[in-house]
């Protein structure tokens, strides 16, 4: 996780929480809004952990969203270590800087978001097509979705 910002047509700052799952290039969310606290952050994570397993580690940079007592609850409760990135190296969250910055330049960059809710849409149909459309080199030339598919097949296989 960590936060892209944009504006509004009318100049009002806008926040985004991408959620990447690291092993399958998946952006499983984005939330976007003016403001995104540690307890909104804690209940987008269960909300989240809903649809998918939670993984046994997050890794976040020290903003002040990811260090807060409600966030560290959250995790604790889950037995889910936060793994903060050191200050001034955003290479400790690599990945998710890559993520951020093709965010950016393909979708952000692109659009005059006229509304919050505009932004929402036009941001989630960016999202789907990063995961349904999109193939990765290093996925074998997959699709996030179809590469979660076949790990998701493959273990169904060895397990039956």
């Amino acid at each position: 996780m960590d936060f892209v910002c944009d504006a509004l047509s009318n100049g009002r700052r806008i926040r985004l929480l991408p959620i990447i799952d690291t092993s399958t290039r998946e952006c499983l969310r984005i939330e976007v809004d003016t403001s995104i606290g540690g307890q909104r952050i804690a209940t987008i994570l269960s909300q989240t952990g809903d649809m998918r397993e939670l993984p046994d580690h997050i890794t976040v940079d020290n903003g002040p969203e990811f260090i807060s007592n409600a966030l560290d609850a959250w995790a604790y409760e889950r037995g889910i270590k936060l793994q903060f990135s050191r200050h001034g190296k955003p290479v400790d969250n690599a990945f998710m800087e890559s993520f951020n910055g093709k965010l950016r330049d393909e979708c952000l960059n692109q659009n005059w978001f006229m509304s919050i809710d505009h932004a929402r849409r036009v941001i989630e149909e960016w999202r789907i097509e990063y995961n349904q459309e999109r193939p990765h080199r290093s996925l074998g030339n997959l699709t996030p979705n179809e590469f979660r598919l076949e790990q998701e097949n493959m273990l169904a296989f060895s397990n039956s």
